[in-house]
């Protein structure tokens, strides 16, 4: 499975961008999509994940509200719409797959996800 993510950017405190990340190669084998990010300096964290069948969710809970996950299976394509950003949002976002059907708890640990995206840079100025 090949990810690609775009969408990132420099956009001010309080405004909204949309990530995506595209999945190609054996997409049959993706069960779950998820979003890391990473700011300088720290470890990276989970923001959300998606299961690729029947759509469950999870948020971490600093971004749930404010960020939406959701996925198109026609375009084999995650998106995260990231609205009120701050800019402690300020990170490089990566999403990854997961291939073997994890308990949704475990979808927050990078150690679920097989293949990771290249990541795209958010930049929230004050």
């Amino acid at each position: 499975v090949q990810l690609q993510a775009s969408g990132g950017g420099l956009v001010q405190a309080g405004g909204s961008l949309r990530l995506s990340c595209a999945a190609s190669g054996r997409t049959f084998s993706n069960n779950a999509v998820g979003w890391f990010r990473q700011a300088p300096g720290k470890e990276r964290e989970f923001v959300a994940a998606i299961r690729w069948s029947g759509g469950t969710t999870l948020y971490a809970d600093s971004m749930r509200g404010r960020f939406t996950i959701s996925r198109d299976s026609a375009k084999n394509t995650v998106y995260l719409q990231m609205n009120s950003l701050k800019p402690e949002d300020t990170a490089v976002y990566y999403c990854a797959c997961a291939a073997r059907n994890w308990i949704t708890g475990m979808l927050t640990s990078s150690s679920a996800y097989n293949y990771w995206g290249q990541g795209t840079l958010v930049t929230v100025s004050s």
